[in-house]
């Protein structure tokens, strides 16, 4: 069969090929990351795979698409404006600056570039994790204008994480209370805590509260807080040690809960 052409497409931050007829139609795609070719037809098998041949980098998997999963089914099934997955780390900061950009002259740097740079630094960190049964959604919006910064998910349960920018700063964590530097002591525990619980009621499951001090010198705890787990980005990893909490099947469904937008506007 001649004519067959490969177009490269993006998806969820993975790529893959599909191996279209001259009209169009779809026979096959190759993800890259699986190494598996997905044949709608096994009567084109030796044409697909020779019109990729240039694109495989080695031995791959070739056979009919796999069996959709529940939770497949259930993000298929959400509307695009619904779904929070596409949500970039500090996505709603990322939106402010763009409609309301500072001053070009002045004094104090934006508080918001820096609200965005210690999301964007945890973010980062938690995406990583993404592969090893863990999922992780940003910037989900709360009724009346808050938010969770991030929301991980996997075998170790469900955790509520705040990230706060504290570059070469000193802090103190008096429960309720956190002081950065020289600056007064707020009582930042209260919101971190409170987006947890609202978390857990939205999801009908228990979410712990996580403090991320991004960048900080030092953090010194005289008494280790309620419930609240006190975190440096550089410590983040230790959110991942634990498993045997979630089952894979309930990880997958309280990702794609956690994903519907409509989940957290019934708060």
């Amino acid at each position: 069969m001649n004519g067959l052409r490969v177009i490269p497409t993006y998806r969820h931050g993975r790529e893959r090929l599909y191996v279209c007829l001259p009209d169009g139609r779809n026979l096959a795609w190759y993800d890259r990351e699986s190494a598996r070719v997905n044949l709608l037809g096994d009567e084109h098998e030796e044409d697909v795979l020779t019109a990729l041949g240039p694109f495989l980098t080695g031995p791959v998997q070739v056979g009919p698409p796999p069996v959709p999963t529940p939770a497949d089914l259930a993000r298929l099934a959400l509307h695009p404006d619904d779904d929070l997955a596409p949500n970039r780390p500090g996505e709603a900061l990322l939106v402010a600056l763009d409609r309301d950009p500072a001053p070009a002259r002045r004094l104090r740097p934006d508080p918001r570039r820096r609200a965005l740079t210690a999301e964007r630094t945890v973010g980062a960190a938690l995406d990583r994790m993404d592969g090893a049964g863990w999922h992780t959604l940003h910037s989900i919006p709360l009724p009346g204008g808050d938010r969770v910064h991030h929301l991980l998910i996997g075998p170790g349960g469900l955790y509520a994480v705040h990230a706060v920018y504290a570059h070469k700063r000193r802090v103190t964590v008096t429960d309720p209370r956190v002081a950065l530097g020289r600056h007064a002591p707020r009582p930042l525990l209260r919101r971190v805590r409170s987006d947890a619980g609202r978390a857990s009621y939205a999801l009908t499951a228990e979410v712990r509260p996580v403090l991320v001090l991004v960048g900080a010198a030092r953090v010194s705890c005289p008494v280790p807080p309620r419930e609240v787990r006190v975190l440096t980005d550089a410590g983040l990893d230790g959110l991942t040690g634990r498993g045997g909490v979630l089952k894979p099947a309930d990880v997958e469904a309280l990702h794609a809960m956690a994903r519907d937008r409509n989940t957290w506007a019934r708060l």
